[in-house]
């Protein structure tokens, strides 16, 4: 077993001799890092932040880091299909120019959507 299957196992309270292999891994593989779009917009609907903040967010609050690179590329679909908006706030003399990330009306309903499909299947899976 793998020095971060242990560590993954610690911090979800499981004992280190469960191993995670094939199903579970591609379980955990699809619901965080293929859909990146959910944690995004979740954390925007707190309010806006910038790039390099969510990628920040999503490793504290849900224990996992995506790519910069996947981070972005995640942003920029979102703001072309409508569920985000960009606010540039001029340079100061902290620093250069930012980029605030927001959800659209259009993100949040699609959160919602989301959510609501979520609870659902939950309850048909484990209830």
């Amino acid at each position: 077993m793998s020095e971060d299957t242990k560590i993954s196992n610690a911090k979800e309270g499981l004992p280190s001799s469960v191993e995670r292999e094939g199903a579970y891994l591609r379980l955990v593989q699809k619901l965080t890092k293929e859909n990146l779009w959910l944690y995004i917009l979740s954390l925007l609907r707190e309010g806006p932040k910038y790039g390099y903040e969510i990628r920040g967010e999503i490793k504290k609050r849900f224990g996992f880091e995506p790519g910069r690179v996947t981070s972005y590329r995640v942003l920029y679909t979102l703001m072309k299909d409508g569920l985000v908006t960009i606010k540039t706030e001029e340079p100061s003399r902290e620093g250069p120019a930012r980029k605030y990330y927001m959800t659209t009306q259009k993100g949040e309903k699609s959160l919602k959507e989301a959510e609501a499909l979520l609870r659902d299947l939950h309850k048909r899976l484990f209830e």
